[in-house]
């Protein structure tokens, strides 16, 4: 007897100690998975809902992961597809501290309805391709078409809150109810056991969604009968019923969430003890061990110190056995920032002018992207920045309409948002993995790095590659202009310019060292850029639009002859300004490129200029010319700080540090510009202007390159065109229908300077303008703001 009880202790023992290595456990993985494998999302806000054939798609990027904006990943890939999966184009643009911008011409040869848009990271695609962003845009056709008249197919399914329904305890069962195309569907029905005994009534209460109660009796199964919005009777069967488990209960009150679980006596003394944890983005943001003995445990979660997001919460029993699982929205205003509009002057005329100024809370460091667009084209209502980063880009699954969740605070709406919740229980990974410690399998490696030349030299062993080896790379762009540099290969044989940030389409040569040990090799480029995945489609089918739409159709049809026009305009333009360019004009398309060419910026020739020689070195010269920009200097070190801030430095379009620049002679700079505050191709990092120094070429050296490669660099990053009709000899002889009036995805504002005043000019036709504002702080901070001017 005594050996029995011995024995029972120490297998206690064990349970005891085996669930405090399971729960270390659990909490090493959570930390491994948030800290080594956080998943980023997207969200993109474009200028428009719809576009016609031959149109410009313009577009902002957001990426984020977890709570900030992503700083990891410097590449997003977006892969335009038609209905049929065809892939129409692979697009890549640089993300700077997570943010990025950029276009798409849609073919005039087009052929659908819809082009989906997807849009994804190269750390994304080691996890579920399901989170990758998705979208579709509308294709306006110039034909009408008649609205669909294809037959309505109703589905509704059911899930009992905590994951299953258990004999004789109390369970909550939603269900959610849509057609074919994802659209809700009103019904009401009873819920009958095998017996066809009538046990609950259920109704649909909000986009297709409800819930009733059940208590399951043992041996039986449900199912429901139903109608659905046209009068047609259904069928289904409900989840089978489990004949022991636990039951968890959330309920909304306020700022905290009522927690409950129960079970049977015989299970709770089996249990004894139950962890519960509650985790937002894959980082533990609550435990609790709680004993069960009789059989239910009431708890309260107050919300009030979380971020704003999914809830998950998870019951465990003693050794971390996951039993029931929950997910509930956290919204306490936390991840918002409010914007304030003033309308300086309105201009609701032909082509006139329109100013608007944006002011954002002085304490935030943002980027904006600000859309005006005529109000009678409709806009993209269903989602939003806040809805999709908060809450759909953490779903599996379409919700309908999503931006309605946050709308307002009301508590009905709080209500709803919680349906949404009860029918779209997902995690993003299996416990047992965690617990085990098996997470995903990195296949490619985050690109902390842009796109720039990279390669080996091959043929040649490491040890004939000591000492100061240097490998020369001539870079030829798509206009001629062939630029060249050297690069040191490391004993590896490696090399990578790793500041040269390459656009378009580049052809590499190089020269080898005159080394006789390296005569014989070669080099191989590496191509950075990831190619398009699997190009197909994502499922979605198209949803006939109404008739409405026709209106926009004509509207766009006339916009793309204005366009057509003002495209020509341009050339003539370019054509004349080309024979009486000013020296700088020649020098800044000589050798800016990508988001360095054109902007708001002071120039300088320094290789025309004889003050340079005298100067001596970079800071010397600045001394003086351009107001805001001071230097200081304290012994043999200088300091340079522009409007109260450091800016930042690049030298040919590479980052550099400042003391880096500092003391750099003006023999080997031919070309210097100075970006006002706030610089856009540095994000939040360019809050107080840059400085970009170009180098001299050595197109001088002769040197024979050899095996002439292109490499595939970023899409090419264009500016929005918007005539200005203050300028006479702007003016298009053709009438104006332009539907976006205004694009601008780099509004930046900062401590201090939390102001953003934006002007357009009208088309000849739109009296009621819609302005839609997007944007995140460097905190994380998101921002969504609607406007009509009429």
């Amino acid at each position: 007897m005594q050996r029995a009880s011995i024995t029972i202790l120490l297998q206690l023992c064990m349970l005891i100690v085996g669930g405090f290595v399971r729960g270390q456990d659990v909490r090493s993985g959570l930390e491994t998975y948030s800290d080594k494998y956080s998943p980023e999302r997207i969200y993109i806000h474009f200028d428009k809902s719809s576009y016609s054939k031959g149109e410009m798609v313009w577009f902002k990027v957001y990426v984020m992961d977890a709570t900030l904006p992503a700083d990891g990943s410097k590449t997003v890939y977006l892969d335009w597809i038609d209905e049929k999966g065809n892939l129409v184009s692979h697009d890549a643009f640089p993300l700077v501290d997570g943010i990025s911008n950029g276009q798409f011409y849609i073919p005039p040869d087009f052929v659908g309805k819809l082009i989906h848009v997807r849009a994804y990271t190269k750390w994304m695609m080691n996890f579920d391709p399901d989170f990758f962003y998705k979208h579709d845009i509308r294709v306006l056709s110039p034909v009408i078409t008649a609205e669909s008249t294809e037959s309505i197919i109703p589905s509704l399914a059911f899930f009992p809150e905590g994951g299953d329904a258990v004999v004789g305890i109390n369970c909550k069962i939603a269900f959610k109810a849509n057609d074919q195309f994802g659209r809700p569907v009103d019904l009401h029905g009873l819920i009958v056991d095998n017996s066809n005994k009538e046990v609950a009534t259920f109704k649909s209460s909000h986009f297709g969604m409800g819930f009733f109660n059940l208590v399951p009796a043992p041996h039986t199964t449900y199912s429901a009968k139903w109608k659905d919005q046209f009068g047609v009777e259904h069928v289904v069967g409900l989840p089978l019923v489990k004949p022991g488990g636990l039951g968890l209960q959330i309920t909304l009150k306020g700022d905290k969430r009522l927690l409950t679980i129960n079970c049977t006596q015989e299970l709770a003394t089996q249990l004894g003890l139950v962890h519960v944890l509650g985790t937002m983005f894959q980082k533990t943001v609550f435990m609790l061990d709680e004993t069960i003995n009789a059989g239910s445990i009431h708890k309260t979660v107050p919300l009030a110190t979380l971020p704003e997001g999914i809830l998950t919460i998870t019951v465990f029993d003693r050794e971390w056995k996951p039993l029931a699982e929950r997910i509930t929205f956290v919204k306490n205003d936390k991840s918002f920032f409010e914007i304030q509009m003033e309308i300086k002057q309105k201009g609701l005329a032909s082509r006139q002018r329109n100013e608007f100024q944006v002011t954002v809370p002085d304490s935030l460091a943002t980027s904006l992207s600000v859309s005006v667009t005529d109000e009678s084209i409709g806009r993209e209502a269903n989602s939003n920045i806040l809805s999709h980063l908060l809450l759909t880009s953490e779903l599996k699954g379409a919700v309908y309409h999503p931006a309605y969740y946050f709308s307002s605070n009301e508590d009905s709406l709080a209500q709803n948002l919680d349906l949404v919740m009860l029918t779209h229980g997902w995690r993003r990974f299996k416990w047992d993995d965690v617990v085990k410690g098996n997470f995903p399998k990195i296949n490619y490696p985050r690109d902390t790095n842009y796109l720039s030349v990279s390669g080996k030299l091959v043929g040649v062993s490491p040890s004939k590659l000591r000492g100061d080896k240097q490998l020369y790379l001539f870079l030829k762009s798509k206009d001629g202009v062939t630029k060249m540099t050297d690069v040191p290969i490391q004993p590896d044989g490696s090399f990578n310019i790793s500041g040269l940030i390459l656009f378009d389409t580049v052809g590499v040569s190089y020269s080898l060292p005159k080394a006789s040990s390296v005569k014989r090799s070669s080099v191989r480029f590496m191509d950075g850029r990831m190619p398009p995945i699997a190009s197909t489609s994502h499922g979605y089918e198209y949803v006939p639009d109404t008739i409405g739409s026709w209106g926009h159709t004509l509207f766009t049809e006339r916009s793309n002859h204005f366009r057509d026009a003002a495209s020509e305009e341009i050339l003539k333009e370019v054509v004349v300004k080309s024979r009486i360019k000013k020296p700088l004009e020649l020098m800044d398309e000589k050798y800016s490129s990508g988001m360095f060419r054109g902007g708001d910026n002071y120039q300088f020739d320094i290789t025309n200029d004889p003050l340079a020689k005298s100067a001596g070195e970079i800071f010397a010269y600045l001394v003086g010319k351009v107001p805001g920009l001071n230097i200081n200097w304290n012994g043999n070190s200088s300091y340079l700080s522009y409007r109260g801030g450091s800016p930042l430095f690049y030298i040919d379009e590479m980052r550099v540090s400042d003391s880096t620049l500092a003391g750099l002679s003006l023999s080997n700079v031919a070309y210097l510009k100075i970006f006002r505050p706030p610089f856009s191709g540095g994000s939040f990092g360019g809050t107080y202007g840059a400085i970009a120094i170009y180098t001299k070429r050595g197109n001088e050296r002769v040197l024979t390159p050899d095996n002439e490669q292109v490499l595939y660099g970023y899409n090419e990053i264009r500016q929005f065109y918007s005539p200005n009709y203050e300028m006479a000899d702007r003016q298009p002889d053709r009438n104006d229908y332009r539907t976006t009036l205004y694009w601008n995805p780099n509004v930046i504002t900062a401590p201090g300077n939390n102001k953003a005043v934006l002007s357009f000019f009208n088309n000849d036709v739109s009296r009621v303008f819609r302005i839609v504002i997007e944007g995140i702080s460097r905190e994380g901070k998101l921002t969504h703001y609607e406007e009509i001017i009429k």
